[in-house]
């Protein structure tokens, strides 16, 4: 057993408890990743690009229309065989309702990465230890879901061939998608399947509500992706199993990111150790 020494997001040091040396140390056995302290400048960095990198990817697959559009016909006649094809009434029920629509309108086209920046924030500041895994998740669950759009090229409810859905953003000359009005040749407008909303959304509520320390942060961490799924309904974005996929690509995200370092991300120490026999700030010996 020994004793080691945590670094506290402000700077300040405090002896963590002592712990057993683990049979992932032993000889013979893959090493796993240990947790290490961010650097601002390289996350910041790495965010960035890796964003443009998933949007340049994401629009750059083919926009198969007729594949898309058929994929959407079969997604909605295969909902009201089971009898779960209630998209066009939630988009028509909120549409009616201006101030409502509209601040949904409003609520896709910006907490999506609002909020997912924020969370990302919170885990550098307070979470170091937990901040890679879980970033990790994040990226991977993104980065499968490219193969989604390539594989299953998928038209929203609201280009449907008549499927009589209302495209809020239009109706109500709102910027809530980036694939509608002027802005729809800036983004792949088939590429809705999986839906990216309910995978990030539900990554920052799942890390929101494990990690939080107060209730009330841990109850709005449970209806961020529960709200967001009525928003990509109602604005006629999504098929509710769009949403279907967003999770099963964060239960990738989340397999890879046990995979790699071994356990959950929120299972890992919340500080981040300090290397054993070198002093805080002194230089690497050569």
């Amino acid at each position: 057993m020994s004793d080691s020494t945590v670094t506290e997001p402000d700077g300040r040091e405090e002896t963590a408890a002592p712990r057993a040396v683990t049979g992932e140390n032993r000889p013979g056995r893959p090493r796993r990743p240990r947790p290490r302290r961010p650097r601002l400048w390289f996350e910041i960095l790495l965010v960035a690009v890796s964003y443009w990198t998933y949007s340049l990817v994401r629009n750059a697959v083919p926009e198969q229309r007729d594949a898309a559009l058929r994929n959407a016909d079969w997604i909605w006649r295969f909902e009201h065989e089971i009898g779960v094809g209630v998209e066009q009434t939630v988009n028509h029920a909120a549409n009616s309702v201006s101030w409502l629509i509209i601040g949904m309108n409003y609520y896709y086209a910006t907490l999506h990465f609002i909020i997912t920046l924020g969370v990302l924030v919170w885990l550098y500041r307070w979470h170091p230890g937990r901040y890679a895994a879980t970033r990790l998740v994040l990226f991977a669950t993104t980065a499968v879901a490219l193969l989604g759009y390539y594989l299953f090229p998928l038209a929203p409810p609201r280009l449907m061939r008549g499927g009589h859905f209302v495209d809020t953003v239009m109706v109500h000359h709102t910027w809530g998608s980036m694939a509608s009005g002027d802005l729809k040749h800036m983004s792949n407008q088939y590429a809705a399947m999986p839906s990216m909303h309910i995978g990030w959304s539900l990554w920052c509520g799942l890390t929101v509500c494990a990690l939080a320390s107060v209730p009330w942060a841990r109850v709005l961490g449970l209806l961020y992706p529960a709200l967001t799924l009525v928003v990509i309904v109602a604005t006629a974005n999504h098929f509710w199993l769009d949403a279907v996929g967003g999770v099963l690509c964060l239960a990738f995200g989340f397999t890879a990111a046990r995979l790699c370092y071994g356990s959950l991300p929120y299972a890992l120490p919340r500080l981040v150790p300090r290397p054993a026999g070198r002093a805080w700030g002194s230089a690497p010996s050569l």
